[in-house]
């Protein structure tokens, strides 16, 4: 005898409640059940060359400025106009803004009132001193590898500075995305800390370096591909991509075709972290701020850590990539071909050189870049280059480079169709071998960036 169907019906509906219900108490327990199973101050944990945060108040306050700089802590927590480090500037997501918080003393608007133990479980949990979950586009995936002396250098450096009466303009996420219900599915899904665990197998410097880009330097955040829900790849996923709202393409770090850190030499990769350019390259774009406001002021030896693991991480990749495929053969119309040609001699050639060559200062430094061999210019995204044409810009000021010759926009003064010119031309001249680019793709980069 078969069961009545409002039976069956609510036996169905009684699973589905149970069901729902697990998965509530799974999502509240992995977000914030930490606070209730571990103990009120977290074992302390060294990273790789760091002092004990025992020490007097003066140095450690020295160091937080310094883990700060490293971490480029002050381009998203300063807004234009306002004191550094008070918050209000606005990060915009595909998802609609956010605003950075105000991380000075302040007792009402910063963290004035908040413990050690508050911010580190801040920058372990991605959690306010009210338990209240942050939203991703604070990098807390990556905050979570700093250990706990380090996340008490840095507060006893905010706690050091003027107090800002300055409050956070409320986010405008598209809802429900901006709800603690949303946020808290979201990290279950996608985030987990990952405390900082040395690899016995390499050197000293190797594991300072993965300490500082996978932590501090939260490489990944740009360079590794994010899904459609906004998260990006594992904190030691370099692999590159496309940079979501900025759209500028960020490379990949362990494909030496892209990058050249695999055959570059660890003097030139510093270099181009201190200064923002080397023989080989030139910071432009969002990475020409993380140079200007972090790296220029990083230790020798910090910098030269992050070479080494970036090297040998790019080292591992090409030892195991396929063989690299025959460069693509652009097909270009004469017509294409004359009005690339022409336009570089008229707004190119000047500075870049007749033959792609570039210019070097008296001193020997890069004044404008070779674009012939460039790594850049032969990208098969050809994203950074048409902003580049598009916006123009500066690469970053440092205390080595301290006047860096800038580009020109032309987004006024070049169509599409000119600017597609052009670049194909830098593509398919002097021995380069890329592929054209067109005026669609222009045009939809151009049409990103509302212009």
């Amino acid at each position: 005898m078969k069961a009545p169907r409002f039976t069956r019906t609510a036996h169905i509906g009684g699973l589905l409640a149970c069901a729902l219900l697990a998965l509530t108490a799974y999502v509240v327990v992995d977000n914030w059940g930490d606070a209730w199973t571990t103990p009120a101050t977290p074992a302390t944990s060294q990273a790789p060359n760091t002092a004990s945060h025992a020490q007097p108040q003066s140095a450690q306050i020295e160091r937080g400025q310094y883990l700060a700089r490293a971490g480029n802590c002050v381009a998203c927590h300063s807004a234009r106009g306002s004191a550094p480090m008070a918050g209000g500037r606005r990060i915009d997501t595909p998802f609609g803004a956010v605003y950075s918080s105000n991380l000075t003393p302040d007792t009402h608007t910063g963290i004035g009132r908040w413990s050690p133990e508050d911010f580190w479980r801040a920058l372990h949990h991605g959690r306010s001193q009210d338990g209240r979950l942050l939203t991703p586009a604070f990098p807390y995936n990556h905050t979570s590898v700093i250990t706990r002396a380090d996340s008490d250098d840095l507060l006893a450096w905010l706690q050091s500075l003027a107090p800002v009466n300055q409050p956070t303009p409320a986010h405008t996420l598209m809802w429900p995305l901006g709800t603690q219900p949303a946020l808290a599915i979201w990290r279950s899904l996608f985030f987990s800390p990952t405390p900082f665990k040395p690899d016995p197998a390499q050197t000293a410097d190797w594991n300072r370096g993965a300490y500082l880009v996978q932590g501090l330097g939260h490489c990944a955040a740009c360079h590794s591909p994010r899904n459609a829900l906004g998260a990006s790849g594992a904190v030691d996923d370099l692999s590159g991509g496309l940079m979501p709202v900025v759209n500028w393409y960020a490379p990949d770090l362990t494909s030496d075709h892209e990058t050249g850190l695999a055959t570059s030499a660890l003097s030139s990769i510093v270099q181009l972290l201190r200064t923002g350019e080397s023989a080989q390259a030139q910071t432009s774009g969002p990475m020409a701020e993380v140079v200007q406001h972090g790296t220029q002021y990083m230790s020798e030896a910090d910098l030269l850590a992050m070479a080494v693991y970036l090297k040998s991480r790019a080292q591992k990749a090409a030892a195991t990539a396929a063989p690299p495929k025959p460069p693509l053969q652009a097909k270009v119309s004469l017509a294409v071909a004359a009005k690339g040609l022409q336009i570089y001699d008229r707004h190119c050639a000047q500075c870049h050189g007749e033959q792609g060559q570039g210019i070097a200062t008296a001193a020997g430094a890069t004044a404008y870049p070779a674009l012939a061999g460039n790594r850049a210019v032969l990208l098969s995204d050809p994203t950074n280059l048409v902003q580049m044409v598009l916006y123009g810009g500066y690469g970053p000021a440092t205390a080595l480079h301290p006047r860096p010759f800038g580009m020109p926009p032309a987004v006024l003064e070049l169509d599409d169709r000119d600017i597609a010119a052009v670049l194909t031309h830098l593509r398919t001249q002097w021995g380069n071998q890329a592929s054209d680019v067109t005026p669609l793709q222009v045009n939809r980069i151009r049409a990103a960036q509302g212009h």
